[in-house]
């Protein structure tokens, strides 16, 4: 795990949109995670030339929202990604918020991915919980794709970022089997209140206890973080960003 720090969010997503650039170059497939962290990063990214091959993958959704919500994942992604990066709508692929066809709708997520050759690169945010995805805390480095029950952390965040109108307590998720299997993993987490997650990811034993600390056992993992959540690594777990 490659950990770098910055004086800010501008600055580490700056760098982590460089180093995406560059693995772009040679993908074929992205997922992406919505969220706050990454959005800056797909802001830097939007107007270059992306390869004609590319096929972009949604990381998860939350459940019980209505579709056409403009906050579910897909739908933010569908603006701030596909449409910015100009990616035609046949190599999108995105997650229903419905919870009735969830379960047929991530078997149907993954079968895709691999028949588009496996997952090449994946940008993450880290859950306040250490989840990534809606992989939570108890998930195991082999959990497939699946629908969760979230965490009351999880669903307070989820009602924080629905301004209370929705509090989604179910999500749906590719699993940790997937993300693991990627070949290049980006993540970025920013502010004080990921600090402790950062902790258990970067500094912990790898343990379902904090499913981030997975990552610690992947060969190609960049982490991108501002000083606030970095507050609490020691020196030597990370280097300095510019």
């Amino acid at each position: 795990m490659h950990v770098s720090v910055y004086p800010g969010p501008e600055q580490a997503s700056r760098a982590a949109a460089d180093e995406l650039a560059r693995w772009l170059t040679e993908a074929r497939t992205l997922v992406v995670a919505g969220g706050n962290s990454p959005r800056e990063l797909y802001r830097l990214l939007a107007g270059l030339p992306m390869p004609a091959h590319l096929h972009v993958f949604t990381l998860d959704e939350y459940l019980g929202v209505p579709l056409d919500d403009p906050r579910t994942c897909a739908n933010l992604l569908r603006r701030e990604v596909a449409d910015a990066w100009h990616i035609p709508p046949a190599r999108f692929h995105a997650l229903g918020s419905r919870v009735e066809d969830a379960p047929a709708g991530i078997t149907e997520h993954e079968r895709q991915l691999a028949e588009c050759g496996g997952l090449d690169a994946i940008v993450l945010g880290l859950g306040r919980n250490g989840h990534l995805g809606f992989n939570e805390p108890g998930s195991s480095p082999h959990s497939p794709g699946r629908v969760l029950e979230l965490t009351p952390t999880s669903i307070a965040a989820n009602a924080e970022w629905f301004g209370g109108e929705h509090a989604p307590a179910q999500g749906v998720t590719l699993g940790l089997r997937t993300i693991l299997g990627a070949r290049r993993v980006l993540l970025v987490a920013f502010g004080a209140r990921k600090a402790d997650a950062v902790h258990g990811m970067v500094v912990a034993p790898p343990s379902e206890t904090c499913p981030g600390s997975w990552l610690q056992l992947h060969p190609n993992t960049r982490v991108y973080l501002d000083v606030a959540a970095a507050a609490r690594l020691p020196r030597d777990r990370y280097q300095h960003g510019g």
